[in-house]
Parts: C-alpha cells; sequence; structure tokens
C-alpha cells in the first residue's frame, strides 16, 4: 500500500483532531491511546469517512489500525479503487 497523499492526510488528521478532541494528530499517533477513544469514536470516524471520502470501512477494520497513518493510507487506497 502506498503512503496517502499529503493533502489527504492532513485532511484526515484534522478531522480526527476533532472527533477525538486534539490539538493535533500525527501520522505516528496511536489511536487507542487518546482519551476519548472508544465505540462512539469509532463510530463517528466511520461516519466522517464515509460522508467526506466515500470510503466504507468496518469498526473492526479501524480498531486494527494502530496510527493515524494505518487510517489515513486505508482511506487513501479505497478511494484510489
Amino acid at each position: 500500500m502506498q503512503p496517502a497523499s499529503n493533502d489527504t492526510m492532513d485532511d484526515i488528521y484534522a478531522r480526527l483532531a476533532e472527533i477525538l478532541e486534539a490539538d493535533r494528530i500525527t501520522a505516528d499517533d496511536v489511536l487507542a491511546e487518546f482519551e476519548y477513544w472508544d465505540s462512539l469514536t469509532v463510530l463517528s470516524i466511520l461516519a466522517m469517512l464515509d460522508a467526506a471520502y466515500g470510503v466504507n470501512l468496518t469498526a473492526a477494520d479501524v480498531r486494527k489500525m494502530k496510527t493515524a497513518s494505518e487510517l489515513a493510507d486505508a482511506v487513501e487506497d479505497r478511494i484510489r479503487k
């Protein structure tokens, strides 16, 4: 899998920061380490990905992703298909 483009990554990170109530999200941030990481947050991320990018992942897919960059790469991979 190729890395996500900078524009897509920046947009995803900004949207994740809003959902996770963080000042900033970087590629290496571990998603499960955020204070607001829970099943409702995963659902919010799924809804955001569908609305913003037309990308449909499952909750299990998102829970398997450790870092923000893994999520961004998966989104970009789905966008390309």
